[in-house]
């Protein structure tokens, strides 16, 4: 009993207090901060991106095409791309992911955070989830598991992923989306019963990310059903995902 009581001692509390108020390492790039005034329209970080995700006249970032390397920052000599650790980044609508320099963090927090009023009827106490890797690099599948460990703890606002769509209330869809994964894809969609929402997650599950002109990626899927909520990064951070959830189902 004492060696217990001396590990709880130094080990302190092992979950994060207050998920909505904590923030990853200032080394982690959150929302971008942009100033048209800096730019010199050089077009250097429209080049170098991988993705294509900046845009010019005025300088804009999507963040759903955006994989958060950081390049456009580093060859900016005026200053006028910065990331910050912010990151509750989230999105009902496509649109919403792409930052101008208008953009700031109240953007992705309610009221702005506008979903369907059934989904915060039905399932504000009770979210359960299916992930669907399909054709991810595992990156944030990684992130996805961590937001069920001991730090994390989404078990305790009652969202969980589970182990069948049958017993879900919607997907979590990580991964460009194979054409041999397109199939099993709309199956599990097909077997999650009604009323569910679709969560992409991740540059690739939005937008394609490095693989948006593959051919061995199937996207059709994005074409038929509705997406209802967008959550970007590369991978993304445990804390955006579960912060964009809390929003999403009205515990913000």
């Amino acid at each position: 009993m004492a060696n217990t009581l001396k590990i709880k001692y130094y080990n302190k509390k092992q979950f994060i207090p207050d998920i909505k108020k904590a923030l990853p390492d200032k080394m982690h790039r959150g929302l971008p901060i942009l100033d048209t005034e800096k730019c010199s329209q050089c077009g250097n970080c429209k080049t170098i991106c991988p993705t294509a995700a900046i845009g010019q006249n005025p300088i804009s970032i999507d963040l759903g095409k955006c994989i958060f390397c950081g390049d456009c920052e580093r060859i900016c000599k005026t200053g006028a791309i910065i990331f910050s650790n912010f990151n509750k980044l989230s999105s009902a609508s496509r649109e919403g992911l792409v930052i101008t320099e208008k953009t700031t963090s109240e953007a992705f927090l309610p009221p702005a955070f506008k979903v369907r009023q059934e989904i915060k009827h039905i399932f504000k106490n009770s979210l359960k989830l299916r992930q669907v890797s399909a054709g991810g690099c595992n990156g944030c599948e990684f992130e996805l598991n961590a937001c069920s460990n001991a730090n994390f703890d989404m078990g305790r606002f009652g969202i969980e992923f589970v182990a069948s769509p049958r017993h879900a209330d919607g997907l979590v869809i990580t991964g460009p989306i194979t054409r041999n994964m397109a199939p099993a894809l709309e199956d599990a969609y097909h077997s999650t019963p009604n009323p569910k929402v679709v969560i992409l997650t991740g540059a690739c599950a939005i937008s394609g990310g490095l693989f948006k002109d593959s051919t061995a990626i199937d996207r059709s899927f994005l074409q038929k059903y509705k997406i209802d909520l967008y959550i970007p990064g590369c991978p993304i951070h445990p804390l955006t995902f579960i912060n964009a959830i809390l929003c999403f189902i009205g515990r913000y």
